[in-house]
Formats: C-alpha cells, structure tokens, sequence
C-alpha cells in the first residue's frame, strides 16, 4: 500500500490529537481524503444518475490500497487493524456522496472479509489478490424478503448431491448485487425451520447457471450504490464452493457483524460531520432579517448541541475500534454505538434540512441527498431496535 502527504501537517490536522491511532491512520486518512475530493466528489453527481459505481473508480481505489487495508502484505493489502476500516469509512462519509462510500465499504468490510475469514487456501489464493486490486467485487446475499437482522429465519437452501450443492431461493437488498462479480452467499444446509447450525456460506461467481440478478432496485438514498435482488433457481455449485464448514455460517456472520456495525458507525459520523460542516457555512453566509442565521441563538445552539453528539459518537467508534483491535469482547459498545450513531445521524440531516430552508429541500443541494442517504443507517446492519435489544441483553 502506498500512502504519500499532501502537506506537512496532515498529522497534526487529522488525528495525532487522538490516542486511538497510530501515524500509519493519519496517512491513510490523509490520502483517502484527497482521493475523495479529486476523485468523488467532482463526479459522483455523475454516478448518482447511472445508478453505481464506474469500475475504473473501483479498480483505482483498489490500485492505491483502499481494498487491502485489512489484509496481509502477502496479498497485497497493509495488514491494519479494525482502526483502518474506520478511517477509511469516516473519510468516505464525509465525501457526501453515501452511495459510493457504501459500495466500498461493502466489498472491503462486509463482503469480502468472509473469504478472507473463512476461506480456504486455494479460496484465498484465487480471489484475494483480484479483491484487493479492485478487478473482482464483492457482495454478500443474507438478507431475503422475510428474514433480515434474523439470519435464522433465512429460507434459501443448499441441497447437498453427489455434484456439489444446488441453491434454490431469493435474497433482497444485496449492495453490489447487480454489477458484482462475486456473492458471499448464506444458505441452509440442514432443516429450513433449524437454529444456527443449520446455515452454510457459500462463494458463487457470476454467471453460474442458476444464478441471476432478479431486478436492479430503486431506492430512496444511496443512488450511486447498485442494489438487487438475486434469484437462485437449481444453482449448482461444487462442493469446493463452501466458505468454510458446512453449518459454520450463521457464526460467520454474526462475526462479522460487529466489524461491519463499526464501520457503519464511522461512516455515519463522518456523513453527520459533513453535514454539520456544510450547514455551519450556510448558516453564517445566509442572512435573515438582516443578519447571518449564525446570529440566531436558536440555531446556533442547535448545532453546538449536534456538534458534541457527533463528537460523543465519533469517540464511540474510535473506542470501540481500539478496543476490537485488542482483541477485547466489544459486542454490547458495537450495538450501542450502532443504535446511536444510526439515529443521530438522521436527527443531525433533519436539523440541518431544516436549517438550509426551502434550498434544502431542493435535489440539486447536497444536504438534500445527504438527508436521504442517512436515513437507511438506522435500518441496515442491524436495526436500531434489534441493537438496543443486544445491549439490553448485556445490562
């Protein structure tokens, strides 16, 4: 991975104030950053209306180590800690631009950790290199249309025949689905009604007979970030397919569930920090009754109230991450910070919609799209309501 500065303070100006991280963050962070303003943001506008993600954008983050940051040298990547994930997903939330952090994040933090995790060494040697390099992309097919957070209640079936495994099922909302090239994919190998030891992982490519794209679906945010439903119908797979053992993947996901919550916390900060930047602007430009909005206690106090929340979440994340990195059990801090990060995130796009005015409204404002791509963080990964019963359970 190869990190340069683009000025001499990025240190100080991006995170050697904070104890969480190391000089190899701040570098990061200082790179990601500048890819997001000459690379993101000058076009994203663009991407927003075909629906995804160009490839060359893809392959390009993966040229500069975007895609390895988690993975060892051997392949590629720059062998960092959970702290990476969340600098590069804090840095894509801030592009403004939601939709194309998402399907990064997906594929480097949601997706393709499952092959890493779980795969076995020739999975490993066949795919990790072309993931980190951003020629394959990944996404990963759990949810379904009656089972979502509750991965036990997932209906697709792997039946086992002398050939391998055949597929037969649906799943919903899959980030990456149309344009990916390569699905982590959950299916029950034992009694559809069964408990955890009856769910199984699996690796399945494009273009395998059986498996299609169902629809492209169209959504309220998240506009540049591809979304389908994808249909298994007698989708033979080799036994080789299996991502690690059969009836291991309900532990798997659920792993995985606490790196990817993390990552969706940093990145909701990272949207409500944007957010807040662009609105404390507006705000001291706009004037009302012949003077800035600024001027106005009411409003000011609001954003100094949203500014400390986001800083209280920010630090969340920052801690939890630390903590992960250590090795530490963080399950109830990651559905706490989850639960919190999902929701203020929404409540800071409300104030700050609110505060832009009738232009806030307007879909060629920022804080417009901002407002919509926010809203899902309080659903995806785990819904507010199912992270608030995780940390009940821990009180």
């Amino acid at each position: 991975m190869t990190i340069n500065v683009s000025h001499p303070d990025a240190a100080t100006v991006f995170g050697r104030s904070s104890p969480f991280f190391e000089e190899e963050h701040d570098l990061l962070r200082d790179q990601v950053r500048r890819f997001v303003e000459e690379e993101i943001k000058p076009h994203a506008a663009a991407w927003e209306e075909a629906g995804c993600v160009p490839r060359e954008v893809l392959r390009r983050m993966g040229a500069l180590g975007f895609f390895g940051i988690r993975y060892p040298e051997a392949y590629g990547g720059a062998g960092m800690d959970t702290r990476g994930s969340v600098v590069l997903a804090e840095e894509l939330g801030r592009s403004t631009f939601s939709g194309v952090a998402i399907t990064a994040l997906v594929h480097t933090d949601m997706a393709s950790v499952h092959v890493f995790n779980a795969g076995s060494a020739v999975q490993r040697e066949r795919w990790m290199g072309r993931i980190i390099a951003g020629e394959t992309i990944c996404a990963v097919a759990v949810t379904e249309p009656d089972a979502g957070s509750d991965v036990k209640g997932i209906r697709t079936t792997a039946r086992r025949t002398a050939d391998g495994y055949v597929l037969n099922g649906a799943k919903m909302f899959i980030t990456n689905g149309v344009h990916g090239d390569l699905y982590c994919v959950a299916a029950k190998t034992g009694d559809v009604g069964g408990g955890s030891k009856a769910v199984t992982m699996f690796l399945v490519e494009k273009g395998t007979p059986g498996f299609r794209v169902g629809r492209a679906l169209d959504k309220h945010g998240w506009r540049s970030s591809d979304t389908a439903e994808l249909v298994f119908e007698d989708c033979l797979v080799p036994e080789s397919a299996v991502l690690g053992e059969e009836g291991r993947g309900f532990y798997a996901i659920m792993k995985n569930f606490q790196n990817e919550r993390i990552v969706i916390g940093a990145m909701a900060m990272g949207e409500a920090q944007a957010a807040l930047d662009l609105t404390l602007a507006h705000v001291k430009a706009r004037k009302a009754f012949g003077a800035p909005l600024w001027e106005k206690q009411a409003i000011r106090q609001r954003l100094a109230m949203r500014a400390a929340e986001i800083e209280a979440g920010r630090q969340l994340v920052y801690s939890a991450a630390w903590r992960d990195a250590r090795g530490e059990d963080v399950t109830r801090e990651v559905s706490m910070l989850k639960a919190y990060c999902g929701e203020l995130v929404n409540a800071v796009m409300y104030d700050c919609v609110q505060f832009h005015g009738g232009m806030g409204f307007m879909r060629e404002s920022a804080i417009e799209r901002m407002a919509r791509d926010a809203r899902v963080q309080a659903i995806g990964g785990g819904a507010t309501e199912v992270m608030l019963e995780e940390v009940a359970k821990r009180l």
